[in-house]
């Protein structure tokens, strides 16, 4: 009978997820739409200058021209490359500046007041002096997409290598294992998913940073496409390389959800 009342039980709580996962994506979807619906009616009611604004079916028809002719996908190729690579250099090197941190007590107090200032400090302002010093091309956007995200992902994982229970390192230590022991078996499992967490915090970052950096010195990429649309006044393409920055962006997002989700059913 217990059994029986168990197995009800997680049937019920199985029901309820599924419930609430429906409602959710239905509020999600109604949001969407009601977005899209109003933007349109404000443009074709002239609440908002449909000059300036555009209109969900001007985007549209803006995006299957674009698409059609082929002239979108290069920049949409170009960016998407950068901003890949930007975040996966950021992300990567945070966690290796975090490791390095973590080694060694006395140069994370050496570099403590240097990784705030940093971290205050506007990383778009370093823009033009990253371009002089790297060139007007790919690399120093890409260099953008990755230092705007690099140190607060030191300080998020430093942080988190510093948070783990420290029984576990004093079970460890017990047993005579290295530092480098600890951190493999104790400090970097535990503080897995943080770094997931921060991957997603790195997403939109990466983004921001790799858009800025097309702004100032690219001739290609949706960013370019955003300072070219102002500058014909051509107001639909920007709009519609924000849409596509939106959209790409969100998936990301979601591929790393995918990811966290793999990693911590694999890692139980």
């Amino acid at each position: 009978m217990k059994h029986e009342a168990d197995h009800h039980l997680f049937e019920n709580y199985k029901r309820n997820l599924k419930r609430e996962k429906r409602f959710v994506f239905a509020w999600q979807i109604s949001l969407f739409v009601s977005f899209f619906g109003f933007w349109e009616l404000a443009s074709r009611m002239y609440w908002i200058d449909p000059l300036i604004f555009s209109s969900p079916s001007e985007v549209y028809t803006v995006l299957v021209e674009k698409f059609a002719d082929g002239s979108i996908l290069t920049h949409l190729q170009v960016t998407l490359f950068e901003t890949v690579l930007g975040f996966l250099i950021g992300t990567a090197l945070g966690i290796v500046m975090a490791t390095i941190l973590w080694s060694s007590e006395r140069f994370s107090k050496i570099m403590d007041p240097y990784l705030v200032v940093m971290n205050a400090m506007p990383k778009v302002a370093l823009g033009p002096i990253i371009i002089v010093a790297m060139g007007p091309g790919y690399l120093s956007i890409i260099a953008m997409g990755a230092i705007i995200s690099v140190v607060i992902t030191t300080l998020v994982v430093y942080s988190a290598f510093r948070e783990v229970d420290p029984n576990y390192v004093k079970v460890l230590k017990s047993f005579k294992a290295t530092r480098g022991q600890i951190f493999k078996e104790a400090i970097f499992p535990a503080t897995i998913p943080t770094m997931i967490s921060t991957l997603k915090v790195n997403v939109g970052l990466s983004w921001v940073g790799i858009v800025v950096g097309e702004f100032l010195v690219s001739k290609e990429g949706l960013g370019y496409l955003i300072v070219y649309g102002f500058q014909v006044f051509d107001f639909s393409l920007v709009m519609s390389s924000l849409l596509l920055i939106a959209i790409f962006a969100a998936l990301m997002y979601k591929v790393v959800e995918h990811i966290e989700s793999f990693l911590i059913k694999h890692t139980r």
